[in-house]
């Protein structure tokens, strides 16, 4: 990728995985970031700007000048420079391309860090090396003396604490000695013994006495305590994401809405008039003369209760909980803890992490499908978590829909799709071409993360789902609206009536439901809600609709991301996967 020769000059923060390297690109750039998009790929990367201070002192071969803004750019985490994945080939060629490469380092796993610094070395481009975690290695018994370092890899190194902003002047003012890397050895097998010298000469290490934390990341990983504490856990997540989810509606958005926003509406529809096209579309269908945000459909109405009163709250509460158990540093534990499971899906342990996030919002989960490093792994874990993994929206629904008529009904949905879920995956396993490499993961140390930080990546997850729903239901919706006037929906409904009625048991009506899934599926729940169904019909509608076809969201993302022959399969796995497992819990229940 060159740049033009407008452009700003670039940092680049290279490094492994979960070595803090977002917490120092944030304290270099500030909360003010764009995400963009590599040329070529479907690869997001982070970047920002850094004004260099007035009393700067330019230098080095990078020759940066004070008050000058620089961008810089948070690549993907990578293990070495040759890559396996998408993601990884993306900061790799990032790398490639910098004025300046910022090489972050765990300074609790030096030795295994250093395998890359060597390789970024061999590049020949200016690079100081950001010498992480620097807090944690008294709490482990590692002393690093930092010139030694610095010495032996020919590389300005300056200690850093991303989280605390220690060290981070520091390493600025270290920008004007970036000299050129030279490589530590000529022989590229030769960079471990190069890695065991430096290690030997530079690091020593005493014995401490196991904090708690290091006992309970013991625990997380071994068989029988790591499964105890994984279900815990989890029931744990489980229940602050519904009891923050529930008390933010039921405190905050529904007398926002009922209260203040009501009244406003009820204005404009006296206005505009009901039966007007304009109102069907603005305010939808009034129910027995009033509005009902649930079901009037309107672009005012539902379109803007569904994300903002019913989904949002939901989302916010589990990017809140996920967001601290990634910082935590728990995620990489459940990983290693499932890795043997996830094989027998033709995954391995991190596929875990898009199939978490998909229990928030599918778009951002099919997008981290990209940390797996075959085409097989990526299509199987899309097309588990399209089918089998409901999002924070509808999830939300299932509970007030659902949980309404017992909470039984909603255990027989969610043990249907994780048997779907485990099934599903192990058939694509069989069936598949491909291979699924094995699992190389650093796990880092537990830390509680600061607050700030967490709150911005919360804040930055929950601005991304806004952008990437409210504009979708919104045309939805209108869409929506404009084929029931047309009355379109009802000749489909009557095309394919028959069929829907004997293979799921359900009545004629609950068909165009099922079609709005499509475009959202909480949505489409919410339909279902005045057509008078059973207990039973309802189970299996809302399953149907949770394995069918995914929101339009998620449909173009794995568009971009596997292309129509992929995505095609995977349709084709959905569908036949519904209409199976509806049909079977018409006859079992």
């Amino acid at each position: 990728m060159k740049k033009p020769e407008t452009a700003a000059r670039r940092i680049v923060l290279m490094g492994n995985p979960n070595v803090g390297k977002s917490m120092i690109f944030h304290r270099l750039t500030g909360v003010k970031v764009i995400v963009s998009n590599y040329p070529g790929t479907s690869i997001d990367y982070t970047r920002g700007y850094l004004k260099l201070p007035s009393d700067f002192t330019s230098g080095g071969r990078a020759a940066f000048r004070r008050d000058e803004r620089i961008e810089v750019i948070d690549a993907p985490g990578v293990y070495s420079l040759e890559p396996g994945s998408p993601a990884e080939e993306v900061a790799v060629r990032l790398a490639r391309d910098a004025d300046l490469i910022v090489n972050v380092v765990d300074a609790t796993n030096l030795e295994r860090n250093l395998y890359l610094t060597l390789q970024l070395l061999e590049l020949k481009l200016p690079m100081v090396v950001a010498l992480n975690l620097w807090d944690e290695t008294g709490h482990v018994g590692v002393a690093i003396d930092p010139e030694c370092l610095a010495r032996g890899l020919g590389s300005a190194v300056v200690p850093t604490v991303g989280v605390t902003g220690e060290g981070i002047r520091a390493l600025v003012d270290s920008f004007a000695e970036a000299a050129p890397g030279r490589p530590v050895t000529e022989d590229p097998e030769g960079r471990w013994q190069a890695i065991g010298r430096i290690v030997g000469r530079c690091q020593t290490l005493s014995h401490h006495h196991h904090t708690f934390l290091q006992r309970l990341s013991d625990l997380s990983v071994q068989p029988l305590s790591g499964l105890l504490i994984a279900g815990g856990v989890l029931a744990g997540a489980f229940a602050v994401v519904r009891g923050v989810g529930e008390a933010i509606i039921g405190h905050l958005a529904e007398p926002l809405f009922e209260n203040v926003l009501a009244p406003l509406f009820y204005r404009v529809s006296s206005l505009l008039g009901p039966g007007t096209l304009i109102h069907s579309i603005l305010i939808g269908r009034l129910i027995e003369g009033e509005i009902d945000f649930e079901q009037s459909f309107g672009l005012l109405t539902t379109g803007l209760f569904v994300p903002l009163a019913m989904v949002l709250p939901y989302i916010f509460s589990f990017y809140l909980v996920l967001s601290f158990l990634e910082d935590f540093g728990y995620l990489p534990r459940l990983a290693v803890l499932l890795d043997n499971l996830m094989h027998r899906l033709g995954l391995h342990g991190y596929a875990i992490i898009p199939n978490l996030l998909g229990l928030g919002c599918s778009v951002p989960a099919i997008l981290a499908t990209r940390i797996l490093e075959s085409r097989r792994q990526r299509f199987i874990a899309a097309t588990l978590i399209s089918v089998a993994v409901p999002c924070a929206a509808l999830q939300a629904m299932i509970f007030g829909l659902v949980g309404a008529r017992g909470w039984q009904y909603v255990g027989v949905i969610y043990l249907t799709l994780f048997v779907v879920w485990l099934g599903l995956g192990l058939i694509l396993q069989l069936t598949v071409p491909g291979y699924s490499p094995e699992l190389i993961i650093e796990i880092p140390h537990y830390r509680f993360p600061p607050l700030k930080p967490l709150a911005r990546k919360v804040r930055m997850r929950v601005a991304g789902f806004l952008r990437e729903a409210v504009p979708i239901i919104l045309v939805g919706v209108g869409v929506i609206n404009l084929l029931y006037w047309l009355e379109l929906f009802d000749r489909v409904a009557d095309l394919f009536a028959p069929a829907l009625t004997a293979v799921l048991g359900l009545p004629r009506e609950s068909l165009v439901p099922i079609l709005v899934g499509f475009l959202r599926k909480d949505v489409a729940v919410g339909m279902l809600a005045p057509l008078g169904l059973s207990a039973k019909q309802l189970v299996v509608a809302t399953t149907v609709l949770a394995m069918f076809f995914p929101c339009i969201a998620t449909f173009a993302v794995i568009l971009r991301e596997l292309g129509w022959k992929d995505l095609l399969k995977s349709i084709a796995v959905m569908v036949a996967a519904a209409i199976l497992v509806g049909g079977a819990l018409n006859l079992i229940l």
